[in-house]
């Protein structure tokens, strides 16, 4: 990777393999075969966003004195897929989007080396990292939740990570990810995963789905970067 790539030291290998998801408005279960990808060991931080962009976030009002090391929030999926090419090209790697500037349809070119949000099988896969229950651990050793976040974001790393080294899988902020949550009923509305700091315990587990518009943005929704292995496809 290129020396100039701030988000080098913080992505994670995740080894190949296979997830099944479920989708209980329709009581429908898939399997999903997956390649080796990248994950980002925390979530997109303020300072990693400061490094990409060259200036702050927007205040965060859950934490208007938060430090480099909390979560960015306040994103959008649209601002998301933006920051995503952003580091990319700051790193000398591909872009993994581009976007029609009539229609606004963004695409994925699943060939390109540079950063992009994961898909939904690769983060529920990457979030169980080889466990079989709702959660990795015990909830309060692992995850920032309305119980014990005090109302607000924390810094990254600072729970037990799951048994592939990935911090705030669950808890702290949702993350986006790829996919459309339902075309046909939702138009273009996108999945988020892995709960908040403002959200109840029964919401941070590896199978929750949420959506939103890709414009939407709140204070306990960020992001989560992957990364595809050069020479290997993803689903």
């Amino acid at each position: 990777m290129s020396t100039n790539d701030p988000a080098a030291p913080w992505m994670t290998p995740v080894p190949g393999g296979a997830v099944e998801l479920r989708d209980d408005r329709r009581d429908t279960r898939w399997r999903t075969e997956l390649a080796p990808f990248l994950l980002g060991t925390y979530p997109v931080t303020r300072d990693l966003h400061r490094a990409v962009t060259g200036t702050g976030p927007t205040p965060d009002p859950a934490a208007p004195a938060a430090g480099g090391a909390a979560p960015l929030t306040n994103i959008s999926w649209l601002e998301a897929i933006e920051l995503c090419n952003l580091l990319s090209a700051r790193a000398g790697l591909g872009q993994a989007y581009s976007r029609d500037a009539r229609s606004g349809e963004v695409v994925w070119d699943r060939t390109s080396d540079g950063y992009r949000l994961p898909t939904e099988a690769e983060w529920q896969y990457a979030c169980k990292a080889g466990t079989s229950g709702y959660r990795y651990g015990e909830i309060d050793d692992i995850a920032w939740y309305a119980d014990n976040s005090d109302g607000r974001p924390h810094d990254v790393g600072g729970k037990k990570p799951n048994p592939w080294g990935l911090h705030d899988m669950l808890g702290n902020v949702w993350e986006w990810c790829w996919d459309l949550y339902d075309e046909e009923v939702y138009g273009s509305y996108r999945i988020f995963r892995g709960g908040g700091w403002a959200e109840s315990a029964r919401g941070c587990g590896a199978s929750v789905r949420r959506r939103s518009h890709p414009t939407f943005a709140i204070d306990d929704l960020g992001l989560r970067l992957a990364r595809t292995v050069q020479g290997v496809r993803t689903a």
